[in-house]
Formats: C-alpha cells, structure tokens, sequence
C-alpha cells in the first residue's frame, strides 16, 4: 500500500461507511432450498456482465442470457438486481474467506500467516479479471452497497488479520505496543491498493503476469513496521 494512505485501507470511504446497518441474508437462505448450480450460475453471470457493462447500465435480461436461464428465473432468487449483486459479492468473499481460514488453521507462525492471506488475497482477484473489477470499482461506487459490504463482509476479513496481529504479539514476533486495528487496515489497504492498481494498468491482460507474486513485496513491507526487529 501507499504510505499514509494506504494505512486508512486504501480506501477511505470504506472505514466511512464501516457502521451501516446490516442487511438481510435472504438471498443465501433461498440458495438452500434451491437449485444451487443453476444460482450459482446466475451470480457468476452477475459479476461477468456487471464487470464488462457496469451495475447501472447492466440488464438482468443480459444476466439471464449469460447464465442459460429465463428472465424470470432470477426473480425467484432475488427481488432486483441490486440484491442479485450483492449475493454475488457475498457468495465470493464468503468462498475466499472460508478457504483463508482453512488455509491459515494449518500454520503457527504468524509471519507466514499474514503473508498466505495477502497471496490467497491476490491470488482470488488476480485470476478472476472480472470479481476484481466489481470488488475493486462497481461496489464502491454506491454508498449502500459499500455499506452493507463493511459491515457484513470486510468487518469478517480484519478479524482475521487481527488474530493473526495478536498470535505475533502473544509469540513476541509483533510489537507489544502495536494497536492491531489500524495494523489490520493497513495490511488491507496495501493489498487492496495493489489491486486496485492492477485493473487500471495494462498488466490486467497480460497472461504472463501474476498479481499473486507480489506477496512478499507486500508483506515485506508491512512486516517491517510490525516486527520487533528481534
């Protein structure tokens, strides 16, 4: 991430909205009592039309379309498209989150710890062009959706890295004297920026490229204001 900046997450309006109110659940409840490949299809639809057009000038006719299902079937699933997006965002973050504990649950040093979660972090938007785009630009651009995002999602995301924060402090590997919140935003806001930066440049398309393999770059570098230095 990028000096002080970089240390309000990236993204300033994200901690500004951090306390809205939480939203319903019932897109996940539906998803249980039906038929999960074909709503799974309808989401990853979501994110490719929304990533290529734009939320605002996406049509759920052109969702629909791109996941083989009628017009009508997505409305058995969700009321509009605005709770179609945020399902979508919600099926992936929770994927990515449920496989970065999983992940992290099989190591002890918090070191290693910090530096998986930026890879697997990386590593999910770098290999899907167009969940980075939604994550990165169409859900920030909507006070609401980046609301419900903070508050549900990205709050689950720094307790993660908080953790792992007070691990290192508990193993003397973090300073004691570390305030592990502002620790977390910044870990955050150095990856997140990184993506950021990614989709605007012309790496995006190059095959060759792999944003994972900025990891220890990234990490290097928020390591060495939280170390003991012993």
């Amino acid at each position: 991430m990028k000096g002080e900046s970089g240390c309000r997450s990236g993204k300033i309006h994200v901690n500004s909205v951090f306390l809205m109110a939480k939203r319903t659940t019932q897109p996940a409840a539906r998803l249980t009592n039906g038929t999960s490949d074909k709503y799974q299809r309808i989401l990853d639809a979501a994110i490719e039309v929304i990533a290529e057009n734009g939320f605002f000038h996406s049509r759920v006719s052109e969702i629909a379309d791109r996941a083989g299902v009628a017009d009508g079937t997505i409305y058995l699933y969700f009321k509009n498209k605005d709770e179609l997006l945020m399902a979508a965002i919600d099926s992936a973050f929770h994927r990515f989150i449920q496989r970065a504990r999983t992940s992290l649950n099989q190591m002890t040093d918090a070191r290693e710890k910090l530096r998986r979660m930026a890879f697997l972090h990386l590593e999910a938007l770098g290999s899907n062009r167009s969940l980075a785009i939604v994550f990165q630009t169409e859900l920030r651009h909507s006070a609401k959706f980046l609301g419900q995002f903070s508050h549900n999602l990205l709050v689950e995301y720094f307790d993660v890295i908080k953790g792992v924060l007070r691990e290192g402090q508990e193993a003397g590997v973090f300073r004691s004297d570390l305030s592990v919140t502002i620790a977390a935003h910044c870990f955050f806001g150095a990856v997140d920026e990184i993506v950021t930066t990614w989709i605007l440049s012309d790496r995006d398309r190059d095959s060759d490229y792999h944003l994972s393999s900025l990891t220890d770059s990234v990490v290097g570098i928020v390591l060495q204001g939280v170390e003991t230095g012993s």
